[in-house]
C-alpha cells in the first residue's frame, strides 16, 4: 500500500505562542520545513533499487543525481535504470541533457531545485538518488538545509564484495549490447573530457574501435580484453572515490547518515538475495523514512547510524 503525504505531514499548522511581555507580543513558531530523502552509495550498491522501493511506498518521485545518467543515450554504458525497473515512478533529470554538452554541479543544483519544488507542489516526496556526490553536495549545501529537512540513506557494500559484483556487472553490460552502443557513439576525434564521453566505458574502447577494422583476430581479442579490464578497474576505483567522498561529507558537512549494509545481499543469489535485501536494506530504509516523515526521526548533525536489520528498526519505530 502506498502512503500519500497529507498536507499536515510537511506543512503542519503550528500553534501560536503567547509570551507575557509588556505588549503581550504574539510570537509564532517558524513553519516546518519540507522533507527530502537523499540516497547515497557507491556505484553498483543498489541505490536505484532502494529509491523505487521508497517511491512505491511513500508516493515519491525520483531526482537522478548521477552526472553521467543525466545525459541522453548510452543507457547500458551509464547503467540507467530501465523503464521496467522504474515501476511507473516519475524520474527527473534522467537522460534529458544533450550528450555533447557539459552539465556542471551548479547546473544540476538549478535544475534539481526546480524539480524538487514541482514534486512538492504535487505533495509527493522528493527522493534524490545517484552516485555523484559532488552533485548532491551542490544541491544540499549552503541555504538548502534552512528550507528543507533531509534524511540521508547510505547503501554500503564491503569493497571486496563490491569489486566482484562490479566485474560481473561489466560482463552483463557487454552481453546487453554495451559495445555496439558505444561503437555507434564513437568519433575518432572526440573530446573525452566533455559530456557523456567521460563515462566509464567510452574512452576505454577508443583503442579497440580504432584497431578492430585492420588488425588480426588475435590482436583484436587482446585489445578488447584490455578494454574490458580497464572498465572494471576504473569502475572499482570510482566506487572507492565515492565512498571516500561520502565519509568526507559526513565528517566535514555534518550530514547524519543512516548506513544500510547490503554486503550480505550481494553474497546471496535468487530468492535468498531478495529476502536479504528486504530484511537488510528495503525494510530498514522504509522504517527510517517513515520515522523521518512523521517527525519521529531526529534531524541531527554528524555521524552514522548503522541500520542492521528490519526487525530492530520496526521495534524502534513502535517504541
Amino acid at each position: 500500500m502506498k502512503l500519500s503525504l497529507p498536507l499536515p505531514l510537511s506543512k503542519q499548522i503550528q500553534p501560536s505562542l503567547y509570551v507575557p511581555t509588556n505588549n503581550y507580543q504574539l510570537l509564532r513558531q517558524p513553519p516546518p520545513k519540507d522533507k527530502v530523502v537523499v540516497v547515497l552509495g557507491a556505484t553498483g550498491t543498489g541505490k536505484s533499487r532502494l529509491s523505487i522501493d521508497l517511491a512505491t511506498r511513500f508516493a515519491a518521485e525520483v531526482i537522478n543525481s548521477d552526472k553521467m545518467q543525466v545525459y541522453q543515450g548510452l543507457d547500458v554504458a551509464t547503467n540507467k535504470i530501465t523503464d521496467e525497473e522504474r515501476c511507473g515512478v516519475p524520474h527527473h533529470l534522467l537522460g534529458t541533457v544533450d550528450p555533447e554538452s557539459d552539465f556542471s554541479a551548479s547546473d544540476f543544483r538549478a535544475k534539481a531545485s526546480l524539480s524538487l519544488k514541482s514534486i512538492l507542489r504535487r505533495r509527493h516526496l522528493p527522493v534524490v538518488v545517484g552516485g555523484s556526490n559532488s552533485f548532491v553536495e551542490a544541491l544540499v549545501d549552503k541555504n538548502f538545509r534552512s528550507h528543507y529537512d533531509c534524511c540521508f540513506l547510505w547503501v554500503d557494500v564491503a569493497m571486496p564484495v563490491l569489486d566482484s559484483f562490479v566485474s560481473d556487472r561489466v560482463d552483463r553490460m557487454v552481453e546487453r549490447g554495451m559495445v555496439k552502443e558505444v561503437r555507434d557513439f564513437f568519433k575518432p576525434n572526440a573530446d573525452y573530457s566533455k559530456g557523456i564521453r567521460r563515462a566509464i566505458g567510452v574512452p576505454e574502447f577508443d583503442k579497440f574501435f580504432r584497431a578492430e577494422s585492420f588488425c588480426d583476430e588475435e590482436t583484436r581479442e587482446r585489445i578488447f580484453a584490455d578494454a574490458i579490464d580497464k572498465i572494471k578497474i576504473n569502475t572499482s576505483r570510482l566506487a572507492r572515490r565515492q565512498i571516500e567522498k561520502i565519509h568526507r561529507l559526513r565528517n566535514t558537512k555534518g550530514w547524519m547518515m543512516h548506513r544500510l549494509d547490503a554486503t550480505d545481499v550481494f553474497r546471496k543469489r535468487g530468492g535468498e538475495a531478495d529476502a536479504a535485501w528486504e530484511d537488510l536494506v528495503a525494510g530498514p530504509g522504509m522504517a527510517v523514512v517513515r520515522r523521518f516523515l512523521y517527525n519521529m526521526e531526529p534531524v541531527g548533525c554528524g555521524g552514522v547510524t548503522a541500520v542492521r536489520d528490519r526487525a530492530s528498526l520496526l521495534a524502534a519505530a513502535s517504541y
